[in-house]
């Protein structure tokens, strides 16, 4: 496969890079939005959602060694000869990544400016300084480093595994619903819909296929182990931390909730800890979701199903066009967006894609098609919830996406069209 045995991920590399893909930033920017919509069942919401994410996994891994190619729904899709909805749905997940990237970028602007007292100003200068940051080390070739992403991903999911153990240890289930109204178990679904962004991440790994060691024995189990960790590791800390901070102060400083349980835990060294875990987190889900995406963005392109225009590399060998703008349209979004809208709009997105994915995986499979059928009908459900809540709560904002959709099942064809007369 053209990598030596150095270069290649061990099974170790690849469950923290899982794991992390998913908690990395998730946790720190969906807690206070899932907690607002389910209060006391924000747990069994990240329950519901989880399994999506666990069956869909199951489906990339499952497709993934089929086909023995990396590149994710984009190659799913190609390969059994769907050309026309693979170009849709790599457009629409590019841009379900950029919406993530801004998430993330949001959440560090938030987190580090809460703990220096900062303004709105500040936030947005640190939101956009990020991206600014990584756009520039991507560019120079010194983006990827999996070491290092490794080392961060470990810290971060112990911080957080310690507070949210720290946590249930006080348990006080009056907590979970106080100073706001208890919801009804129901709310779940929408609880859940809202913040499906959150295990985003692990389909992240199916692009790096190629350097993965022995894919066909040690994917599935170490992929399937990881998001079962992140799972569990969501109910703890959802459990736990709003038990340390109080359902209102969660839901209040929903953009810093992790940074409010620590410190009303632990106090200053609690935030301290709380602050530099999310910092690093949250940039190294930058980093990692704009490397892939740039990366998927040159792959499609080589399939000529977005302009050449994305195919350009620089003297690094680096996508460079992909990087600025996709960075630039992310770093955009987190300093004018607001963060429900963002977490909401990126998991329609990837709801919608893991429900195609559990298709493809149903259709081509054997045996364990109770698998991807599970995921399908939970994806369904969950995602129709969503676009019932948006309707009700923010019409405006689901007219967006389904103009986006609508733009991008149009006006694709027209563009790539048009792009390749210019070529010839």
């Amino acid at each position: 496969m053209g990598n030596n045995s150095s270069t290649q991920l061990s099974p170790v590399s690849v469950w923290a890079l899982a794991a992390g893909g998913m908690a990395g930033g998730g946790i720190y920017t969906v807690l206070g939005v899932v907690i607002a919509v389910s209060a006391q069942w924000s747990w069994l919401a990240f329950v519901v959602t989880g399994i999506v994410a666990l069956c869909s996994a199951y489906s990339y891994v499952f497709l993934t060694n089929k086909f023995h190619e990396e590149g994710g729904a984009f190659i799913f899709l190609e390969k059994v000869n769907d050309k026309k909805m693979a170009g849709n749905l790599s457009w629409l997940l590019i841009l379900g990544y950029v919406l993530t990237i801004s998430v993330y970028a949001f959440a560090f602007g938030h987190y580090v400016s809460y703990a220096f007292h900062g303004n709105p100003l500040l936030t947005r200068i640190l939101a956009a300084g990020v991206v600014t940051v990584l756009i520039l080390l991507n560019l120079a070739g010194v983006g990827k480093l999996t070491r290092v992403e490794i080392v961060i991903v470990s810290i971060n999911l112990l911080v957080l595994v310690a507070l949210g153990a720290y946590g249930v240890s006080q348990w006080d289930p009056v907590q979970l619903v106080a100073g706001i109204e208890p919801r009804p178990a129901w709310s779940v679904f929408f609880g859940g819909a809202a913040i499906f962004m959150g295990y985003e991440g692990f389909q992240l790994l199916t692009y790096e296929y190629d350097k993965i060691k022995n894919p066909k024995k040690t994917f599935m189990p170490v992929m399937l182990s990881a998001v079962i960790f992140v799972i569990l590791a969501y109910v703890l800390v959802a459990l736990g931390a709003t038990m340390l901070g109080g359902a209102v102060s969660m839901i209040s400083f929903k953009q810093i909730a992790l940074s409010v349980a620590s410190k009303s835990a632990f106090g200053l060294p609690g935030l301290i800890v709380m602050t530099i875990a999310a910092a690093f987190a949250t940039a190294a889900a930058i980093n990692s979701t704009l490397f892939s995406t740039a990366n998927l963005s040159k792959r499609i392109a080589s399939q000529k199903e977005l302009p050449a225009w994305f195919n350009h590399t620089n003297g690094n060998g680096i996508p460079d066009r992909s990087i600025v703008l996709l960075g630039t349209l992310a770093g955009t979004l987190a300093v004018i967006g607001s963060l429900s809208s963002l977490v909401e709009a990126a998991s329609l997105v990837f709801l919608f894609t893991f429900g195609v994915v559990n298709y493809i995986a149903f259709r081509e499979s054997n045996h364990r098609k109770w698998i991807p059928a599970t995921g399908m009908v939970v994806a369904a459900l969950v995602m129709l919830s969503l676009v019932f809540r948006l309707a009700i709560s923010k019409p405006i904002a689901l007219s967006g996406i389904v103009l986006l959709i609508v733009l991008i099942v149009l006006g694709r064809p027209l563009l790539l069209k048009s792009n390749n007369k210019q070529e010839k």
